[in-house]
């Protein structure tokens, strides 16, 4: 009897051991491309004060922009309807490490570092990292700010770029693009680093008190984000991108957004570029 109970425990040991497995197992993995299918809607994440890629409407209220719009086909292209959530710059990759939305596309530049916690796809546009300055500080190039305070958005691109090239300034850290902005305005720091579309209506609107330093930290391929392991998902974002992209749909929203009749008139330069080409 005790030989029989003996067999039977090793046979439910042996089993658990193998549903252990199958769990662990990557055919067992969540698919998140199946999960957006089934509830017919791509959770997709954007900036909220970033004008031109997501900001809020004045007469709306609602978040719009070029990444707003960029989610919305990236959905159509999929079949499903978007489903829209605000992120800061801060919670952009842990909101999609934790799986709390499917897609980012939320001025994501890529670097390696990143791409060991995210996944990115081929990049839509690139733009150059630029410093912003009081244009009666008497700064005129990088070089002018080399041991300066620089203030930038918190865990971004700007930030990594200002570590790497002026290694000596001290960096001032913000959760936002508007509060690293008004460090510079009231003084507390001597240049701010970001991406020249996001620079561009501070100096636009600025009525002659801001400008561009010459040069650019770095240039900043750009593109959206998906949880680590989601093969099926980037692929078919991918697929969508270059649908869009031949279609002319990204210069065209490109052009609603930062063509020559808005306040940025930034050129498209850079097409849709696989990421491999940047690792």
């Amino acid at each position: 009897m005790k030989m029989i109970l003996r067999r039977i425990t090793r046979i439910y040991a042996g089993a658990a051991f193998a549903s252990a497995l199958l769990l662990l197992s990557p055919a067992a993995h969540a698919d998140r491309l199946a999960d957006i299918k089934a509830r017919g809607a791509l959770i997709c994440a954007t900036l909220a004060s970033n004008e031109p890629l997501g900001f809020s409407d004045p007469q709306t209220r609602q978040i719009v922009g070029f990444d707003v719009d960029m989610c919305a086909a990236v959905a159509r292209e999929l079949g499903v309807k978007m489903e829209h959530r605000s992120v800061t710059v801060e919670a952009r990759i842990p909101e999609l490490v934790d799986g709390k939305v499917d897609l980012v596309s939320a001025a994501l530049g890529y670097t390696r570092e990143r791409a060991q916690q995210i996944d990115f796809t081929a990049s839509h546009y690139q733009n150059p990292i630029k410093l912003i300055v009081q244009s009666d500080s008497g700064y005129n190039l990088m070089t002018d700010l080399a041991d300066k305070r620089i203030s930038a958005n918190r865990n971004s691109t700007p930030e990594q770029s200002v570590r790497r090239v002026l290694p000596k300034a001290t960096l001032l850290t913000f959760p936002d693009t508007p509060a690293a902005f008004l460090a510079l305005a009231q003084g507390k720091a001597d240049g701010l680093a970001l991406s020249m579309p996001s620079g561009i209506r501070f100096v636009n609107e600025s009525a002659g008190r801001f400008k561009f330093v010459e040069g650019a930290l770095a240039w900043e391929p750009t593109a959206m984000g998906v949880q680590k392991g989601e093969r099926a998902l980037l692929a078919e974002v991918n697929r969508a991108l270059a649908s869009m992209e031949k279609a002319g749909e990204i210069d065209e929203l490109w052009q609603k957004w930062f063509g020559p009749k808005t306040k940025f008139n930034i050129p498209r330069d850079k097409k849709l570029t696989p990421i491999a080409s940047f690792r």
